[in-house]
């Protein structure tokens, strides 16, 4: 485990590998970012009967995300004369270093994992919150009532989601006992939760969806009501900023659901000799493209419809779902 590498080197020598590491994951990240967005693309295409990106980097197009960030960070990086400039600034950093931060408690094989902490899952959610101030932030410092309205929109929308997320997940905490994703993986070697808990993964996943702002629940950002929402005012890579949280939340949120549900780098029975990391990447990457195929499936719900279904559907059927396991538990004294 990256701990254990860490613990057993002294001072300086022990932060520049912690350092090293950090390095490699942010690049990692990086590039999962440029590609996922080009396969997307591509799934999106494949089942709207179209090509999709297929002519910068021949026909599978793989150059074709790398041409966009180029493009995207030689754009002018203007700043509204009126802005509150300080905050204007701030607020894509603040968007984008939680969603950065969360990936150092994911443990993606039993060996590789940056911080094995107790409440590893309470810190993914506390600090993913984090998020929507430097959103909000955004919003209000651009001085423009568009930017506002979608500040607005997606603080109602990642604050009331949130509470079926995590009510979602405490059916999981009953039954094992722990916060820590690794004792939630080695809970699960006589099943996975998505068997145990389905109706906490089907709304866990709803509300995942909904925190990452993605369809059907993109009204933060619903260009073609809100002119791009809460960055309309943004431009060059402070935009690419707010487009890099998004899009790194999404990694870490396929990568937790994989956690949580899928039994992290465990391998299904008779399948032991394939490597735990192979697993990882395998339930990992059918989350993705769970979530792509989302996007090209769903549109966009109405905001009234969004919140209504937040607060009357979900949360109600987690807390259900909650009262049920302990049931279950007691009655059947599984785990």
């Amino acid at each position: 485990m990256v701990e254990e590498l860490l613990h057993s080197s002294p001072g300086l020598l022990n932060f520049g590998i912690f350092f090293l590491l950090a390095v490699v994951l942010l690049l990692v990240v990086l590039g999962f970012v440029t590609y996922a967005i080009l396969a997307e693309r591509k799934v999106m295409g494949f089942m709207q009967m179209r090509h999709g990106p297929n002519q910068v980097g021949g026909r599978w197009g793989l150059l074709q995300t790398v041409a966009d960030v180029l493009k995207l960070l030689l754009k002018e990086d203007t700043i509204p004369k009126l802005a509150d400039r300080p905050l204007f600034i701030l607020a894509p950093v603040i968007a984008f270093a939680p969603a950065f931060m969360v990936l150092a408690t994911i443990p993606f094989t039993d060996k590789f994992q940056f911080a094995d902490i107790g409440v590893g899952l309470l810190y993914y959610i506390a600090v993913s919150g984090i998020t929507t101030v430097g959103i909000v932030t955004g919003a209000w410092a651009s001085n423009n009532k568009y930017a506002l309205l979608g500040g607005m929109r997606a603080a109602a929308q990642m604050i009331s989601y949130e509470i079926p997320l995590v009510m979602s997940v405490v059916g999981i905490i009953l039954l094992t006992g722990s916060l820590n994703l690794n004792d939630i993986v080695e809970a699960q070697k006589n099943g996975w939760f998505i068997l145990w808990q389905p109706i906490a993964f089907i709304v866990f996943f709803i509300a995942s969806v909904a925190e990452l702002n993605r369809v059907p629940f993109d009204l933060p950002e619903a260009e073609s009501e809100l002119i791009a929402g809460f960055h309309v005012e943004y431009s060059g890579f402070r935009w690419a900023f707010f487009m890099l949280a998004e899009y790194v939340y999404f990694f870490a949120m396929a990568a937790l659901t994989t956690v949580l549900f899928l039994g992290g780098w465990l391998p299904l029975p008779f399948l032991g000799f394939i490597p735990g990391a192979v697993w990882f990447a395998l339930k990992f990457t059918l989350v993705v493209f769970v979530l792509a195929w989302f996007r090209s499936t769903f549109p966009r719900v109405r905001a009234d419809q969004l919140m209504e279904f937040g607060w009357k559907v979900l949360l109600p059927v987690a807390l259900a779902n909650i009262f049920l396991t302990a049931l279950l538990k007691e009655l059947l004294n599984i785990f």
